[in-house]
């Protein structure tokens, strides 16, 4: 029987390196027990190298590459999982065996840690060959956005061969259950890899995954059944809006989490709008249909909890339709994710959210926002319902609690600002803090307003900017406050603040964007591609992360 060596601590070696070293050669004690003894320098350089390269934007792809990484070594290949942004083009070609793992995000547009390395093989004339690189894309998308719909990994694939490499197996675009193909691509592609000829192994220090509150306890799939403990409006009477302060128990869980995570809610539809779409296809609504995972349900009770029906709503059938080609075009109702507004060391064993209530009406019919409005309006103080956290290592707060910290959130993007502040004050951090806050008026849509004020009066807060659209003839805007700050922005950010952005991914990330790379260049005195060198090496740094939807 083996046992697994363990490189001690005293050796030369990195954290990293040393836990990349022993799940190497536990690999190949694994490998030699079926296989007979081996020396291990011939063991070693027989195993093929594997990059599996992820662009991620909330954390989906970080964590699937590198939960296939550690498979693929168990299998026998020496394999490392690296963020795009820690990579060039001649990493993929000396490595030769990549699986390219990405997310997209906003219209189409590639994850932020992903966009120094597609600008690095899309440079007009000068990209690089990537011929003998052998390669496969898995995609991850969201069907509900299906203009986009994984165009991020459509691209990637697309250039990949274009510039030369050699698709192994053809790309996988996944809708947000991905897990299952995930695995269907994975093991595929680590067939194909193993029947290729054998290369040189390249050691380098691999990206071992932390466990995260996803792997042990309750997740994703066993959600914690968490009580509603407070539903309080943030708008005043008159606003146009209706915002609410959520905050569910987490007593008994043994849950925890981070500022900048994810609080993953299970919801249920409207009973009033599956009941006008069961009408309206003239079916039975206690008629049996099969569940999205197992087990049957009367259709009602289906479509409340098990099947998304957003895109059914309004929707008047031309021709009739079975009941079982009406089931078999529906999707799985998924858990909804809400960036986290709270601080666990401001409030132990709770977990807050900032919710915006999604009404509207569109050719007569009222719409109502699924997840919204089930925590805005149909969910009792006291009643549970299912939730886990998803793990955000993209939008952190500075290891040194010294580092200034800019905040840019409008709206319901006050969230993770309202955590981050929170945690700020709570560890009694130094660091300087600034938050942007936009919304409608300031008399009606100025959410957390006691505490933001508070905030500034003790000085947790060192400057606040807002910017209350409606409240003057001439719209301004968050971005509008930034460039007319410009000076002390760029000021920070010589400093080596971390800039920081959440909220809508369409219009405001966009126009947020735009007005630092203008600071950038007025106040830094850059050209504009200086200014977009500095904002990728921010990037690179950790330095500006965004929280966008």
């Amino acid at each position: 029987m083996n046992t697994v060596p363990i490189i001690p601590e005293s050796a030369p070696f990195s954290a990293e390196q040393r836990a990349w070293l022993n799940g190497f050669l536990a690999g190949l004690l694994n490998r030699g027990a079926s296989a007979g003894p081996t020396s291990l320098g011939s063991s070693a350089s027989s195993q093929r190298p594997l990059l599996i390269a992820f662009g991620s934007q909330s954390g989906n792809a970080e964590s699937l590459a590198k939960r296939l990484a550690r498979e693929a070594a168990g299998r026998g290949f020496a394999a490392r999982a690296a963020g795009l942004d820690s990579l060039q083009p001649a990493d993929l070609v000396r490595e030769q065996n990549v699986l390219l793992i990405t997310s997209t995000w906003g219209e189409g547009d590639m994850p932020d840690n992903a966009t120094s390395f597609w600008d690095a093989i899309n440079q007009n004339g000068n990209s690089p060959s990537l011929a003998g690189v052998k390669y496969s894309v898995l995609a991850l998308g969201d069907m509900n956005y299906a203009d986009t719909f994984c165009l991020a990994g459509k691209k990637m694939d697309a250039r990949l061969a274009e510039l030369g490499a050699t698709r192994i197996i053809d790309r996988v675009d996944c809708d947000v259950e991905f897990d299952d193909l995930a695995k269907t691509w994975s093991s595929s592609a680590f067939d194909a890899l193993a029947s290729e000829p054998t290369t040189t192994l390249t050691l380098a220090p691999a990206v071992v995954a932390e466990p995260s509150v996803q792997e042990t306890g309750y997740t994703k799939k066993n959600p914690f059944p968490a009580p509603l403990l407070a539903n309080l409006a943030l708008n005043t009477s008159g606003s146009a809006k209706d915002t609410r302060h959520i905050a569910f128990s987490l007593a008994g869980s043994g849950l925890d989490y981070e500022v900048g995570d994810a609080l993953g809610v299970y919801v249920k539809n409207c009973p009033e709008v599956v009941d006008s779409i069961i009408s309206a296809h003239a079916l039975d609504p206690n008629a049996d249909v099969a569940l999205p995972d197992d087990g049957v349900a009367p259709l009602r009770d289906a479509l409340i909890g098990f099947y998304e029906i957003r895109h059914l709503h309004g929707v008047i059938p031309v021709n009739p339709i079975t009941l079982s080609d009406f089931i078999g075009g529906l999707r799985k109702l998924q858990p909804r994710l809400y960036s986290i507004a709270s601080s666990l060391k401001a409030h132990p064993e709770e977990v807050h959210l900032c919710v915006g209530a999604v009404r509207y009406e569109l050719h007569g019919l009222q719409h109502k926002g699924v997840a919204s409005t089930f925590l805005a309006d149909r969910l009792p103080l006291g009643e549970t319902t299912g939730v886990f956290f998803h793990v955000a290592k993209h939008f952190r707060l500075p290891e040194d609690p010294k580092k200034p910290v800019i905040m840019v959130g409008p709206g319901t993007g006050i969230a993770p600002f309202r955590a981050f502040l929170e945690e700020r004050e709570a560890t009694g951090s130094p660091g300087k803090n600034w938050l942007f806050f936009g919304d409608q008026r300031r008399t009606t849509d100025f959410l957390y307003q006691d505490q933001i004020i508070e905030w500034v009066r003790k000085g947790v807060l060192t400057r606040l900017d807002t910017a209350f659209s409606r409240d003057q003839e001439e719209k301004i805007y968050v971005q509008t406050r930034m460039i007319q700050a410009a000076s002390e922005l760029w000021q920070w950010l010589e400093e080596g603040a971390h800039f920081y952005v959440c909220g809508d991914a369409k219009r405001m990330a966009k126009d947020v964007d735009t007005a630092l790379h203008e600071i950038i260049q007025t106040a830094g005195g850059k050209s504009a591609d200086e200014a977009a060198a500095y904002i990728a090496e921010m990037k690179k740094n950790k330095r500006y992360q965004r929280d966008v939807y």
